[in-house]
């Protein structure tokens, strides 16, 4: 009886390795494709950086004053406010506060 409990637990393992080989397998290969791209994705981006960087070409973003065009009038006309965006004093002033000879 203890060949036949031997056996069926040889048995088991051996279904159960079957099963558990191939997944792992799978899931190294596919962790090891995603690797690959991501390196061949920052290999693509470094060669883009480079190549900027030989053209000279380089992207600022330091908060300086943005420089009029030629031909542009000296000085831009601003527009008044919505009227929608303007505060209205009969709805934020308290009845004591309100402008007099304005209606309630």
């Amino acid at each position: 009886m203890g060949a036949s409990k031997q056996m069926a637990f040889a048995l088991a393992c051996t279904v159960v390795a079957s099963a558990l080989i191939p997944g792992l397998a799978g899931y190294v290969s596919a962790r090891l494709e995603a690797i690959e791209s991501a390196e061949r994705s920052l290999r693509a981006l470094e060669a883009r950086l480079e190549a900027r960087e030989a053209r000279g070409v380089r992207t600022v973003s330091l908060p300086i004053r943005c420089l009029r065009p030629p031909g542009a009038p000296k000085q831009l006309q601003r527009q008044p406010p919505a009227a929608a965006l303007q505060p209205n004093e009969r709805r934020t002033a308290r009845p004591a506060e309100r402008a007099p000879g304005r209606p309630e």
